[in-house]
């Protein structure tokens, strides 16, 4: 038999507060990027990510697992970021289908940028309305969420360590 756990009153009212915060906030925050960066915030993500990964580089299936996105989806990302000069990719000199993704200079550059109006606009349409409990509140049940739906951590991204026998290529200057 077929058994529908209906949303009662609460539960209806706090889902839909939940997705309208999330739309809200997310058009905000990627408007603000587009508007004075000219970087969508899935291309900011993948730019802080590579910027704060040992030697700035990520094996591309770590970028895309722990950036909860699919490997196709990050591939074309990586490749806009790469036509930018912000992103090169280095094949895996022990696993012919392995590629390695590294932030250049210039993307650092465009990360730096872009990271203070970023932070602002996060800080303002965030933090700025909620208490130092509602925060707390707020991270608690994020890492929950995140902990039940994710096989993986998903951020912050430890260092990608090779797999055995795999060399990690080296940085560019």
């Amino acid at each position: 038999m077929n058994h529908t756990r209906w949303l009662d009153d609460d539960e209806q009212r706090t889902w839909r507060a939940f997705l309208s915060a999330n739309r809200l906030v997310f058009d905000r925050i990627e408007r603000q990027l587009q508007q004075d960066a000219g970087i969508p915030l899935a291309y900011y993500e993948i730019l802080v990510r590579l910027s704060e990964a040992p030697d700035r580089t990520l094996r591309m299936s770590k970028l895309a697992s722990s950036s909860l996105s699919s490997r196709s989806r990050l591939s074309h990302a990586v490749a806009r970021l790469e036509e930018a000069g912000w992103v090169v990719r280095r094949a895996c000199p022990t696993d012919r289908r392995g590629a390695f993704a590294e932030l250049t200079p210039a993307g650092l550059a465009a990360l730096e940028a872009a990271a203070a109006g970023h932070v602002e606009n996060v800080r303002s349409t965030l933090f700025d309305k909620l208490t130092p409990e509602q925060q707390a509140a707020l991270q608690d049940i994020a890492q929950t969420l995140v902990a039940g739906l994710s096989d993986e951590p998903v951020w912050p991204v430890a260092g990608d360590e090779p797999v055995a026998g795999e060399e990690r290529p080296a940085a560019s200057g």
